[in-house]
């Protein structure tokens, strides 16, 4: 295996983590952003509050993007399983 397969394997080892990630992060942000609004405009400052909504949000975002999720790191295991066959060649 050469150094550029290396670094090709780990580019995309971080490209498909950030992708699986993205989702969650994204609705945990806007989620958390809104709550953060709701309690500035109603001068609530309760911890909890920013927490609950923020973690089912995460929970039903990552209920809803499980299949696809799969179905990338099933893509990403069959391109890693590849590399492996080609380099014992």
């Amino acid at each position: 295996m050469t150094t550029s397969q290396v670094v090709q394997i780990g580019r995309e080892m971080i490209m498909t983590a950030m992708l699986l990630a993205m989702p969650t992060m994204l609705i945990s942000l806007v989620v958390g952003l809104a709550v953060a609004v709701f309690q500035t405009i109603t001068s609530i400052q309760e911890q909890t509050l920013s927490f609950a909504p923020r973690i089912m949000a995460v929970g039903f975002a990552l209920v809803l993007t499980l299949p696809w999720s799969l179905k990338v790191l099933v893509g990403f295991t069959y391109q890693m399983l590849w590399h492996v066959a080609e380099a014992a060649r």
